[in-house]
């Protein structure tokens, strides 16, 4: 057996999902006593649990400080689930764990009863904190400032920030992500008992939350990350913009269905492109990352 051989078959048998009670299958008995020798204490597949354990309580960990608002929308059992679920059939792939969420929003479509009654609400939070873990280590563009902005031609085509995310969402996420992310703050700082039980409280609250539909950017400001609700109008122009669209193709297909008169969106793209400006969402069509 290569080295390579052996790495292989040591890797599927302990990323092999656990049992209920969180020990490996019997099944792998056999494959442990062909690569690990037992010790005076254990005997090879007690051995080689102990790095499978330390394998899977490493990812569910990992997916649930990459998803919070998930599990505050589940429910921590359902939350659970899901995990094990996701995890058995998307394993990490990569050599990050950042990585890890990156198939949950397709798996969760595919697999929609481990989100119950709470489907909608769960994927909206999913594609949320997805974005939130693009934007935070994404990569970024020289911003175009007002400067470059001076004569927006209608032909002009203007790219946006690779770490910036357009949402169209049906429930308020970002409140609720906001919540819980205050709610695990005082968790550090509260007794365990008495956080568990207001986390309890808080988390049936959030689960009750009623459908709104918004519009979000999510992007990078000062290596922090940001939420900013949009006007429909300003989401449909900033995504037609970002389908590459010339400014005066992506005015005109914001303008179809929009609440806004001629003459008030006209005012309105003024004030958006000068915020957008600030804020550093444009750059040039087709740059490179700096």
């Amino acid at each position: 057996m290569t080295l390579a051989e052996l790495q292989k078959r040591a890797a599927a048998a302990i990323m092999a999902p656990l049992t209920a009670s969180d020990n490996m299958a019997v099944r792998w008995r056999r494959e442990a006593d062909a690569l690990i020798k037992p010790n005076s204490r254990q005997q090879p597949l007690e051995r080689l649990a102990i790095y499978s354990r330390s394998y899977w309580f490493r990812v569910l960990d990992c997916l649930y400080d990459d998803f919070p608002g998930l599990c505050a929308a589940l429910g921590q059992r359902a939350f659970n689930r899901l995990s094990r679920a996701y995890l058995t059939e998307r394993p990490s792939e990569s050599f990050t764990l950042r990585n890890l969420g990156e198939g949950l929003e397709e798996w969760l479509r595919e697999h929609p009863t481990y989100a119950g009654r709470h489907f909608d609400l769960a994927l909206d939070m999913v594609r949320l904190e997805w974005a939130h873990i693009e934007a935070f280590d994404g990569p970024a563009r020289k911003p175009l400032g007002p400067e470059d902005l001076l004569e927006l031609g209608p032909e002009l085509r203007l790219g946006l920030q690779p770490h910036l995310t357009l949402l169209e969402l049906k429930y308020p996420v970002d409140d609720l992500r906001i919540a819980v992310n205050q709610r695990l703050e005082e968790h550090d700082s509260a007794s365990n008992a008495v956080a568990e039980r207001d986390r309890r409280r808080a988390f049936r609250r959030y689960r009750r939350m009623q459908p709104q539909a918004i519009h979000l950017a999510v992007h990078r400001a000062e290596d922090f990350v940001w939420y900013r609700r949009l006007e429909t109008a300003e989401y449909r122009l900033l995504a037609a913009l970002g389908q590459g669209l010339p400014i005066g193709e992506a005015l005109e297909k914001t303008m179809r269905g929009s609440a806004f008169a001629e003459e008030q969106l006209g005012a309105a793209v003024q004030e958006w492109f000068a915020g957008w400006a600030r804020m550093g969402w444009l750059c040039a069509a087709g740059g490179t990352n700096a």
